[in-house]
């Protein structure tokens, strides 16, 4: 899998300058490449900031908060070693004064064996330690992953009690914060979910008010009971003995006589009114004999009973039909009305029945009781005041409620997720007493380090040899070809050292590219230091006091960041500083690829090169871009005034390659060729590389080039066909090709093979390999395609 390789720094973001949460994702070999003035300098001093040296107080903690280290590690693990115009003004003063920092070449082979056999012991320690740490992150990773688990447990499975009381849960809408505050519930308890609905709709109704009761029967039996009613079972006949009285009742026409003397008595004039007969004087007295007191009682009792009936009627119907003016919208009355109906009906047939007795006293009548269905409106009255009695008690009580509610629905959620509760608060106790044992390893283990570290620094303290490392800048400086000064050890301070000229006499006046070159060279041992006492930064003030300005007892693996450091220099100077850069990327280069190398060593974790200088950037990074896992290329942009820094990535042919953001026009070309897909300008790049090598580079001329190429290898240019004829195609091409070479860039084919439009790409870039490959030049073919290299 082609994937970057992370070491050391992982992520760091820079906000610093021109820069505005600008991240990047370095590797183990990092080079940026920006004009001036782009924010080269703040990258540097962005990682400078995690300095600590070992001296520092441990209450000093390095700042992190924009940087993100490879797991297990922190920028107290790492010597953070910068070298940038900071670094030379700290460590060169115009009156020659130098620090000391430097690689020992001679050392007592007993103590340095010790020394040796600590750093193995020491390494070991750090190896478990870092698995421990790992481990601990594994730990955390699976905590995580179980309250991750937990909270989506909390969240799906109380789904719809959430959704049912939305209000309930302010503040707590997400899972983190929901789940945080389910499992802490003391007290849960189950409730019933249409009571808590109830509760919750008026306590949380924001148009939630009063309502009026309905009215009440106060006594159902009161239809049943009215005054007279027993008459209904009561025949009502006369008992007259008169003869005219017992011929009525033979005839059984008592209710009929009485009926019709009701009606017409008062409009007879004299005749009756069925057969018009001229009526007896004593009409009147013969039919008042048919009607006897007790009779004309019963009669009055009934009317008084239908009169009574209906006033009753009236006053139970009357409150029960007029329903309050504002009714409690969440009664259902339904079936209010439909008893309500009912009794209405009941009550129309009962009074119609009594009204027929009236009319025929003799009859039986039997009413329909009334007292059930006045009880079964009684109770359905009774469910609403109750229900309206609650929704005002709630009402008049809103924020009681809303607090009761809130805590109803908590307990019922904390209830429902008990198990889940439980078995989270298990896990949970489980992994952090895992974590717990594994800290207290880690701190057991790092105080054994630490131990050793002490060790280590007392006898690295014995061995000190300074003079090699100054004997090896001197003769840095002579290769270089500096010429005037060098280096020498203070005559009475210890490990402190001076720049002079060849008088004997301080340097005084050094140029720029001079100082830089020094400051460099000084730089160079530092980032070789093996962690002796001797390695100390150490230099002389103005007035021959020694000033120590970074612990030399240091033994931690190093990250280097390298900016600019070309500046001012000639081309000699420039040429070994480009030479001991690249020494330094060989040994970070150990770390993933410990090849047969003449600089041994992986102390080197991560480097960071920033640069302007072109030169010096096509330098170090020759044969640097082939190495996608583990090195990274960076071009620093700034646009109005805001800088940023674009990743050297491109996809060729769905995998993902660097790419150097510096390269030289006959590199350029090689990069134009990879990635033109037409013909036209294909055979363009083609016939410039053709000619920049071949011609300019090789020696060839246009003719003897063509010579070797289409008459000497002529027949590696013809395919024969399965017939036996020849196919001429890569033939045609490869002299198409040629002919380009002394025709211009721009012209137009003379047509002597086939015009340009008939080019196949394909065809073009396989005869392009060819000739590199008849001419012998595989090998540069292949570099410049980064091919097998």
């Amino acid at each position: 899998m082609n994937e970057k390789q992370i070491s050391a720094i992982k992520n760091l973001t820079i906000s610093d300058a021109t820069y505005n949460n600008c991240s990047l994702k370095p590797t183990y070999i990092n080079f940026f490449f920006g004009n001036n003035g782009v924010g080269k300098t703040t990258i540097a001093r962005a990682i400078n900031k995690l300095r600590k040296p070992t001296n520092e107080s441990p209450n000093v903690i390095a700042d992190t908060s924009s940087v993100e280290f490879e797991l297990g590690k922190t920028p107290n693990d790492y010597n953070i070693l910068v070298y940038n115009q900071d670094f030379i003004d700290a460590n060169i003063q115009l009156y020659g004064g130098l620090p000391g920092v430097f690689t020992m070449n001679e050392q007592n082979i007993d103590k340095q064996n010790q020394v040796a056999e600590h750093k193995k012991e020491k390494s070991i320690l750090d190896g478990t330690i870092g698995k421990l740490k790992t481990s601990i992150e594994s730990k955390k990773s699976e905590l995580s992953m179980l309250y991750s688990s937990f909270q989506n447990d909390c969240w799906d499975k109380t789904k719809s009690i959430r959704e049912a009381f939305p209000l309930t849960q302010t503040g707590y809408k997400r899972k983190l914060q929901f789940t945080e505050k389910v499992a802490v519930i003391k007290n849960p308890t189950q409730y019933s979910i249409d009571e808590l609905k109830s509760l919750y709709e008026t306590a949380f109704d924001p148009k939630a008010c009063t309502y009026s009761l309905f009215s009440s029967i106060n006594n159902t039996k009161i239809l049943d009971t009215v005054e007279g009613i027993e008459l209904l079972q009561k025949s009502i006949a006369s008992s007259s003995e008169t003869p005219f009285a017992q011929f009525i009742k033979v005839i059984n026409a008592t209710d009929w006589i009485r009926q019709g003397h009701e009606h017409y008595k008062e409009n007879t004039e004299g005749k009756c009114p069925y057969c018009q007969q001229i009526l007896p004087d004593d009409f009147e007295t013969q039919i008042a004999s048919c009607f006897d007191k007790q009779y004309q009682a019963d009669i009055a009792a009934l009317n008084t009973l239908l009169t009574g009936y209906k006033n009753v009627a009236n006053t139970l119907f009357i409150p029960l039909q007029v329903k309050p003016q504002d009714v409690f919208p969440k009664l259902d009355l339904t079936e209010y009305t439909d008893k309500l109906a009912i009794f209405k009906s009941t009550i129309a047939s009962n009074i119609q029945k009594i009204t027929t007795k009236t009319s025929e006293p003799s009859s039986i009548v039997e009413l329909e009781d009334t007292a059930p269905l006045l009880e079964e409106l009684n109770s359905i009255i009774n469910v609403f005041n109750k229900r309206i009695g609650e929704n005002n008690n709630v009402v008049k009580s809103k924020q009681q409620n809303k607090t009761t509610c809130i805590k109803y629905v908590w307990e019922l959620l904390a209830y429902n997720l008990q198990s889940d509760i439980t078995s989270y608060q298990k896990g949970k106790k489980d992994i952090s007493d895992a974590i717990q044992k594994l800290t207290e390893d880690i701190t057991a283990q790092s105080e054994q380090a630490k131990k050793l570290n002490e060790a280590i620094a007392v006898l690295s303290s014995q061995i000190i040899n300074t003079s090699d490392a100054v004997n090896s800048m001197n003769q840095l400086l002579r290769d270089s070809g500096f010429q005037g000064f060098s280096i020498q050890e203070h005559l009475t301070l210890q490990n402190v050292y001076s720049v002079v000229r060849q008088d004997g006499k301080p340097a005084v006046k050094l140029s720029e590219g001079e100082k830089n070159f020094i400051a460099f060279l000084y730089f160079y041992h530092l980032a070789h230091g093996n962690g002796n006492i001797g390695d100390a930064q150490i230099m002389t003030d103005t007035n021959g006091n020694q000033v120590v300005l970074t612990d030399g007892t240091d033994n931690r693996d190093k990250i280097v960041v390298i900016d600019d450091p070309v500046s001012s220099m000639d081309s000699s100077a420039l040429f070994i500083v480009s030479s001991l850069v690249r020494e330094m990327i060989s040994i970070c280069h150990n770390n993933v690829d410990y090849k047969d190398t003449p600089y041994k060593g992986d102390y080197i974790k991560q480097i960071f090169i920033l640069t302007h200088n072109a030169y010096f950037h096509r330098e170090i990074t020759v044969n640097q871009v082939r190495h996608y896992r583990y090195v990274s290329f960076f071009h620093i942009i700034k646009n109005d005034n805001v800088s940023a820094i674009i990743p050297c990535v491109r996809d060729n042919r769905g995998t993902e390659e660097n790419y150097n953001p510096v390269q030289n026009s006959y590199a350029a070309l090689w990069s134009e060729y990879k990635e033109v897909n037409s013909a036209i300008p294909l055979l363009n790049v083609i016939r410039r590389i053709l000619e920049y090598y071949f011609i300019q580079l090789c020696g060839y001329d246009g003719t003897n080039l063509q010579d070797k190429l289409l008459k000497e290898n002529k027949d590696k240019f013809i395919l024969k066909k399965a017939d036996g004829t020849e196919d001429t195609t890569q033939l045609q091409i490869v002299a198409s090709m040629l002919s380009y070479i002394s025709s211009s860039s721009h012209g137009i084919s003379d047509g002597l093979y086939f015009v340009d439009g008939g080019m196949n790409v394909s065809q073009c870039r396989t005869a392009f390999e060819m000739i590199f490959k008849y001419m012998e030049q595989s090998q540069h073919y292949d570099m410049m395609m980064e091919t097998n290299y």
